[in-house]
């Protein structure tokens, strides 16, 4: 019999980077998500692009996310 790999309960990324990818996902929804730095670029495009950025703000932060491939 196949025995089930124990998952470990630590998390990849904390709760409130969550929350700086959601926020990020609002300002695209709205129309108002600039990408470049300080906004200079122009709107963000796509979903992929808004949980980049808002993954990238909570890294600056130094909360807890994955290092960039």
């Amino acid at each position: 019999m196949a025995t089930k790999k124990k998952s470990s309960s630590k998390r990849k990324y904390s709760k409130s980077s969550g929350q700086d990818v959601e926020k990020e996902m609002h300002r695209y929804k709205k129309g108002t998500a600039k990408s470049g730095k300080g906004g200079k670029g122009g709107k963000v495009k796509s979903r992929k692009q808004a949980i980049a950025i808002g993954l990238s703000k909570a890294r600056k932060k130094g909360k807890k996310v994955p290092k960039k491939k």
